[in-house]
């Protein structure tokens, strides 16, 4: 990771990111991008924090945003997300990204799903090195914030998230993701600011609170309150780890 400490964090919604807000104490201002951001210190870490929308286009402008204008040393993605029942995620369990991957990206054959390597097409190039569907998250951010999610006394698990631009609401449509890209959980956003991170060579890593499981669609069976506030307790501990490296 690079000496600058300033933290920046993306959230999709506001109550993924109400506690943060709250922590960093500050007047959010309204006039770059028609985006909130917020700025303060969590556990000695200068941070920069945006809600951004929900979706790939809005996760991806924030990013833009937040790099090109407060240029931090790492780029934390935070939520909820729904855990794929071969993850065995609990409701409140703490997932972190080992990579993100493009769900949905692809052609759609007679013979099932094929991701952009079957057309030669990369999102992007990298010197001689080419990525289509898969992206990296940070392997030391992605270890300090397994460590910080334990510490909070939180289950955590590490691997594979899967970004979409449809929710699952099947247990079939779940397994077929979770069996595709060997995925333990879903959202809308972290691939888009993972690629956006890799354009701009920032340090990238993701933690998701887990809300519900991805199956049959039925709301009155999650509890994304305890999940945001799991996730946002794990992201504060992760800036005191991260500012006392």
């Amino acid at each position: 990771m690079k000496k600058n400490k300033t933290i920046g964090m993306i959230a999709a919604v506001p109550l993924e990111g109400n506690s943060i807000a709250r922590r960093l104490g500050s007047t959010p201002v309204h006039n770059t991008g028609g985006l909130s951001w917020h700025t303060g210190r969590l556990g000695g870490a200068e941070i920069v924090f945006v809600v951004s929308g929900m979706g790939k286009t809005n996760a991806s402008h924030a990013a833009t945003i937040l790099i090109r204008n407060y240029h931090p040393s790492l780029v934390v993605n935070f939520g909820v997300g729904g855990a794929y029942p071969s993850s065995e995620l609990k409701k409140g369990d703490i997932a972190v990204a080992s990579r993100e991957v493009y769900a949905d990206e692809g052609v759609l054959l007679k013979n099932g799903f094929q991701t952009l390597e079957y057309i030669d097409i990369p999102l992007f190039k990298k010197g001689r090195q080419m990525y289509f569907n898969e992206l990296p998250a940070d392997k030391e951010a992605s270890r300090l914030m397994m460590a910080a999610a334990r510490t909070c006394g939180f289950r955590t698990l590490r691997g594979t998230f899967a970004t979409v631009s449809t929710c699952t609401g099947t247990r079939q449509r779940a397994g077929e993701l979770s069996k595709r890209f060997v995925a333990i959980c879903e959202n809308m956003e972290g691939a888009a600011i993972a690629h956006i991170c890799l354009i701009y060579d920032v340090p990238f890593v993701e933690v998701r609170g887990i809300s519900n499981i991805a199956e049959e669609r039925d709301k009155s069976k999650w509890n994304i309150r305890t999940a945001s506030a799991n996730c946002q307790k794990t992201v504060m501990e992760f800036s005191a780890q991260y500012i006392g490296r």
